[in-house]
């Protein structure tokens, strides 16, 4: 969809070739708070949807919350890390969950939160500060939800909260 190619498109036309940086989304704040209103925004419409069913299989999500302190402590690839492994687990979800809606209304929203989860894991793969890529062996604290609105929910947790002090850490290094 034209969301997720332009999200996609525009981490990619702003990477730095010597450090494979996302600089306009990391220096640019504007940007990271558009990303936010999405995520509210499909956590509306997915609320306004018919009464969606319970999902059979439930969705495995990540326990996104954290502590500042914590946070604060952890190196920008240890960061890159974890939020990598919530929004791989996210886009299982969403993926695992679209194949169990036959909603239109909630097919749609699952199908826009997948695609963006999954542009922010593709962009978060795409750079490195240690030597190595990202191997999909980590294991997230996480639980299991029946209810679709908690895929949404976690996503606009994750996007609220850890990528956009992820983003922020990046901007303190990046954008002198």
């Amino acid at each position: 969809s034209l969301p997720g190619l332009l999200l996609l498109t525009s981490f990619l036309l702003h990477v730095k070739e010597d450090r494979a940086s996302p600089t306009r989304l990391v220096c640019d704040n504007r940007l990271i708070q558009k990303y936010i209103v999405e995520a509210k925004d499909m956590e509306k419409r997915v609320g306004q949807c018919q009464a969606l069913p319970a999902l059979r299989c439930p969705a495995v999500l990540p326990l996104v919350d954290f502590t500042f302190l914590q946070w604060k402590s952890k190196s920008n690839e240890t960061k890159r890390r974890e939020i990598l492994c919530d929004l791989a687990l996210l886009v299982g979800a969403a993926a695992g969950a679209q194949g169990q809606v036959s909603d239109m209304c909630g097919a749609r929203q699952l199908s826009q939160l997948h695609r963006h989860a999954n542009s922010f894991f593709l962009l978060l793969q795409t750079f490195s500060w240690e030597a190595g890529h990202w191997e999909p062996s980590c294991s997230p604290h996480s639980v299991e939800q029946t209810h679709i609105s908690s895929i949404f929910l976690t996503y606009r947790q994750l996007v609220q909260g850890k990528l956009r002090f992820f983003f922020s850490d990046l901007a303190k290094v990046l954008c002198k």
